[in-house]
Order: structure tokens, then sequence, then C-alpha cells
């Protein structure tokens, strides 16, 4: 699967907003920057602090912390907990993170009334399958993968995960990128770290980049990757993005990755959806909400979560809430794209 180069779990929240009101010479720090692949694309840290050697040690423990979680969730990793979970219906003994994260996507559902939904897997499977025949599935084919959708037949304990009805499958895809990020931001920042941006593909902000200045990151156009539609100050939120060209299964991508999972196919009236929210894991899951509703009940949507969003329909045409400190891109600039803009 193509992921995204766009532009998470409580616990910690508390402790990063202390620095928030820390303005500190930081041009003076070190500055690292780690990169690994995982999750299917390329992730990144990039932080300062004065001492280059507790530098390297928050930034070992990040990576760690990166590859601990993409080791639970990623489905390109058949050894994973998530994918031993899909393979047998169950897992035992399941990871204090994958449960963590499976009571986040359960909350989200429960209340977005079922707009994310970590067990759409079938739908994936059943378009991916018919895209490799070449063609798309047929509506029998969709109504019995979307028979095997639905967020609350997984039951969770710490001690088991199960599936309460056969040949279900999950995909964290929509939901891990943003946990990730959140948990190395609070790994980074436990290491006394002020200043620092976790691109776990979606983003964690900590104080200001290395010219003392609030992160900046660019907002990709979805119809044209190698160009910016808006670069979006960070004030201190994380940011996600979720966007209809990363995997499609139509050429015009009325279908792509992003499924309702009332309907079992993807949401008409969207390109991308971009959420900035105090947690990257609610972020990275409401853009797949925003996604399912629509223009239309974006902005009350944005609202009633508290969160900020810009979004873009199929027109290329986008609008977002006053919350978020955006610049437009001119026609000049389009093509000067760079994420992030640091």
């Amino acid at each position: 699967m193509k992921r995204r180069q766009w532009l998470r779990a409580t616990l910690g929240l508390g402790a990063l907003a202390a620095f928030s009101d820390l303005s500190p010479a930081v041009t003076s720090l070190h500055w690292r920057q780690r990169s690994m692949l995982g999750f299917g694309t390329t992730l990144s840290l990039k932080a300062g602090h004065g001492n280059a050697a507790t530098l390297e040690r928050a930034l070992d423990a990040g990576v760690q912390a990166l590859q601990r979680i993409e080791s639970q969730m990623s489905l390109f990793r058949p050894d994973s907990a998530l994918s031993r979970l899909n393979r047998d219906g169950m897992l035992r003994s399941p990871p204090a993170e994958l449960v963590e994260i499976l009571d986040i996507a359960h909350n989200i559902s429960r209340d977005s009334d079922g707009a994310f939904d970590v067990t759409v897997q079938p739908l994936w499977l059943a378009f991916d399958a018919a895209r490799r025949a070449g063609r798309l599935p047929g509506p029998q084919e969709v109504r019995a993968a979307r028979a095997r959708v639905d967020w609350r037949a997984i039951d969770v304990t710490s001690r088991l995960v199960r599936f309460d009805a056969p040949s279900m499958a999950a995909t964290l895809n929509g939901i891990a990128q943003g946990y990730a990020a959140d948990n190395v931001r609070i790994v980074l920042a436990s290491h006394g770290i002020r200043h620092a941006l976790v691109d776990a593909g979606e983003f964690a902000p900590l104080g200001h980049n290395s010219q003392a200045r609030p992160w900046t990151l660019g907002i990709a156009d979805p119809h044209d990757e190698s160009a910016l539609i808006a670069r979006l100050l960070a004030d201190g939120r994380c940011v996600a993005t979720s966007a209809d060209n990363l995997t499609v299964f139509s050429a015009d991508h009325r279908h792509h990755h992003i499924f309702d999972p009332h309907t079992g196919y993807s949401p008409p009236a969207l390109s991308a959806v971009t959420v900035a929210a105090d947690s990257a894991a609610i972020a990275d899951a409401l853009t797949k909400v925003f996604f399912v509703a629509g223009p239309a009940r974006a902005k009350l949507l944005a609202h009633q979560w508290k969160v900020d969003a810009l979004w873009v329909d199929k027109m290329g045409r986008w609008e977002a809430t006053a919350g978020l400190q955006i610049d437009r891109v001119g026609p000049d600039e389009r093509a000067a794209r760079q994420l992030p803009k640091v």
C-alpha cells in the first residue's frame, strides 16, 4: 500500500502542556534527526536539546517506541499482534498498547455512530482482490464484506482480544500512526526534550523548530502531491491528514482506501481532510469521520469534537475552521512543496 507523505492515550499530556509556555533560545541547541521505515512509509524524529548525549538517548528511546508499536500494529508484518489477531480470530495476552489503542478506537466508534470502525478490513480485502483481477467488486461482494464489519463485535480485555463473529478482520491504519506519534512525543518529553517534531505518518510537535519558530507543515494538494494548497502553523496540537489519492481502486478516485462502514463504499464528497487535535490518535481517526460526514457537516463535527479541520472537496475547493493558523499558497508557490517545512 502507498502511504502518505502528507501533511495520540492522554497520559503525559499535562507534562507536555507545561512546556508550551517556555521560549528558550533554541537556536543554540544540538539538533538531530532520525529516520526509519514503518507503517509502509518513512518515519522521522527531529529534536533539539542542550546536551547532545541526552538528545541521543531520547531519540534512541523514541525510535524504540516507534518500532515496538509498529511491530504490534502493522498489517505489513505477518508476525505482528494485529496480523495474528486477524489470522486466528483471537489474541491471548495482547500487548498493553494494542489493548489501549483498541479502547481508544472503540470510544471514537461509539461517539461517531460507527463512522470510524477498525473492522473495515474485509472491505479493503474485497476491493483489493477485485483490483488485482482488474475490476471493482460487485454489490454482492461488498454486501458480504460489509456484513463482517462491526466495531461492537470485538471483545477487548487485558487477557484476550477476540472477534465475536467469523471472518472478521481489523486494520489500525486509520489510527496507529497517530497513536505512535502521541507515544513518541511523550517518550521524548520524559527525556527532557522540549523541542521536537514527531512524524509517524501523522505529526506531533513540541516547542519550536531550530530557528526558534513554530513548526510549519505543508498541506498537500490531493490532486497534485507535488504541490501545496496551504501552510499550517502548528500551535502545539497534533496534525493528521487523510486523502483519497493514497490507495485507489478506480482511476477517478471514487473508490479508495477510506470506507464508510455504513455503506461499504468510499465517501463520495471529499478528497482530503486535515485535523488538528490535542491527540494525534484522535486527529488520525477523526479524518475518517470527517470523510464520512462530508463537507456539509464538517464545521458542526469540528465543534462537537472540539478540534479544527481543513477539508478539500472533489473539485479541489477547500475550507477550514477558524482555529487553524493557515496561509493560503499562491499559484507561484504551489510547486515549492516541502513537508514538513521546518
